[in-house]
């Protein structure tokens, strides 16, 4: 069949196959790259503990064991930075103030796709070992998110670093969910959350998008805050949706 005779939906639905398929490759190739050059300075470190040990089993599993819980660590670390690394020199990150439609499978919906399964592989692997210390914020900022100084991030649930701004002295209590992007009737909207200096976020809160807090102000535990709020400096806010205290 002639190209200027295929429907239009047939066509869009070509492309996004090719599309969707690139950006599979595209993902299986950069993640075994990351994932390969982590493990190696962890199989250099192995290799000299094998010369070192010689042919006693029994110093094999001494120093083995041992060196089991330093050797993930260090290849969580390299995961992070090569992560960091790959996804700013790809343009892997979220557009800002976009509404992408899911279906058509366009590029900037793929690349915010890439983006999130790079950082939910380095959450899975690395996130439990260092959340909430300041490992973690340099990650974040390394990344993308502009992240003020003593900031402690104290949840996994935060994505779309680029689209994060928070002030020095910013807490994120444990388990709390903040996202630069949303998903409503097929369609990825996004947009930045702002955080002022001393802004203060209780455990298992929902943050949506567009959110910005001024200084000094705190989301007490289990609230949720939605999206394009603004929440005043100083101030306390609580439930579901949040209200400002007295």
């Amino acid at each position: 069949m002639p190209p200027d005779t295929i429907p239009p939906a047939a066509r869009l639905h070509r492309g996004a196959f090719w599309r969707i398929a690139w950006t599979v490759v595209t993902i299986l190739a950069v993640e075994f790259m990351v994932c390969t050059l982590a493990v190696l300075p962890v199989a250099f470190a192995w290799r000299h503990l094998i010369r070192l040990t010689g042919w006693s089993l029994v110093a094999r599993l001494i120093a083995f064991s041992a060196a089991a819980v330093p050797s993930y660590t260090l290849f969580a670390l390299a995961l992070m930075l090569l992560t960091a690394v790959a996804t700013r020199l790809l343009g892997w990150r979220t557009p800002p103030d976009a509404e992408m439609r899911i279906a058509d499978a366009d590029w900037p919906v793929l690349r915010w796709a890439r983006s999130m399964v790079a950082l939910h592989i380095v959450r899975v692997f690395a996130g439990p070992l260092f959340r909430g210390s300041p490992i973690w914020t340099a990650y974040l900022r390394l990344s993308g998110a502009r992240l003020g100084r003593r900031v402690y991030i104290n949840t996994l649930s935060v994505s779309d670093y680029n689209l994060l701004e928070f002030g020095d002295d910013v807490v994120i209590g444990a388990d709390v969910h903040l996202s630069g992007h949303t998903v409503e009737r097929g369609l990825v909207r996004t947009a930045p959350v702002r955080l002022a200096r001393n802004v203060t976020i209780g455990l298992g809160s929902v943050i949506d998008i567009g959110v910005e807090a001024g200084a000094g102000c705190q989301v007490g535990a289990l609230s949720l805050v939605p999206k394009f709020s603004r929440l005043e400096s100083g101030a306390t806010y609580v439930g579901v949706p949040v209200e400002r205290l007295d």
